[in-house]
C-alpha cells in the first residue's frame, strides 16, 4: 500500500486558500501576498535531473467550477514556474485535454457536467499517462471504493494552504518524472491515493 505523502514543510504564516477568497475577494496580485507571508516559489522539477534531455516548463491543467479558487490556484502555480491552462468543469478539462498534452492534472470533484470522479474514468478508459491530484471539499470515498483504479496519486482537502499545494504538486510530478525514466507507468492506478491532510 502506498504511503501517504509527508506533510508539506509550513511557511512562518501559512495561508488557507479558502481564507484567502473570503477575505480578499479581488485576489490582488496572489504573488504579492504569497511574498507577504513568505512563501518561496517551487522551482519546477528540470527533466534534465533524471538524465534526460531539458524540456519546457511543466503543464499543468487546474479544474475547478468556482472562479476565485480556480484563478488562485492557476496564478499560485504560474508564479511557482508552471505553465497552467485552467478549465471550469469537467467538460471542459476534457475537451482541453483532446487538444493539448499535459503534465498533471489537478481538479475539483464535485463540479457540474461532468465530475472529477467522472474525469477521472475518462482519462483512465483512454489510457491517458497523467498522473492526478484531486484537490477537493468532497472526497467521493464510495466511488474510489467501487473503483480503486481510479485513485489519484494524491489527494487535497480544502482547505489548504499554499505550501501544501506546490509541495504536493512538485512530489508528484518529481514521481512521475522518474518513473518514465524508469520506464515504469506515472501513477499507480490501483493503489490507494496519497493525501496530504486527509480526514475522513
Amino acid at each position: 500500500m502506498k504511503q501517504p505523502l509527508p506533510p508539506c514543510k509550513q511557511s512562518a504564516a501559512p495561508i488557507k486558500l479558502l481564507a484567502i477568497i473570503k477575505h480578499n475577494a479581488d485576489i490582488r496580485p496572489i504573488t504579492q501576498s504569497m511574498e507577504k507571508h513568505h512563501i518561496s516559489r517551487v522551482e519546477p522539477l528540470a527533466a534534465n535531473d533524471h538524465q534526460r534531455n531539458p524540456n519546457p516548463r511543466q503543464r499543468i491543467l487546474v479544474v475547478e467550477d468556482d472562479p476565485l479558487i480556480r484563478r488562485v490556484n492557476s496564478e499560485v502555480l504560474i508564479y511557482s514556474g508552471y505553465h497552467v491552462d485552467a478549465a471550469e468543469d469537467g467538460a471542459a478539462a476534457w475537451d482541453a485535454l483532446q487538444l493539448n498534452n499535459y503534465d498533471l492534472l489537478i481538479t475539483d470533484h464535485d463540479m457540474p457536467k461532468v465530475t472529477g470522479v467522472d474525469l477521472l474514468k475518462k482519462v483512465h478508459a483512454t489510457r491517458l499517462a497523467l498522473p492526478a491530484i484531486m484537490a477537493t471539499g468532497t472526497l467521493p470515498t464510495w466511488e474510489f471504493t467501487l473503483c480503486p483504479w481510479l485513485y489519484p496519486a494524491a489527494i487535497l482537502l480544502k482547505p489548504y494552504t499554499f505550501d501544501e499545494l506546490l509541495g504536493t504538486v512538485k512530489e508528484v510530478l518529481h514521481a512521475t518524472v522518474s518513473a518514465r525514466a524508469e520506464g515504469a507507468p506515472p501513477t499507480n492506478w490501483a493503489s490507494p491515493p496519497s493525501a496530504v491532510g486527509l480526514r475522513l
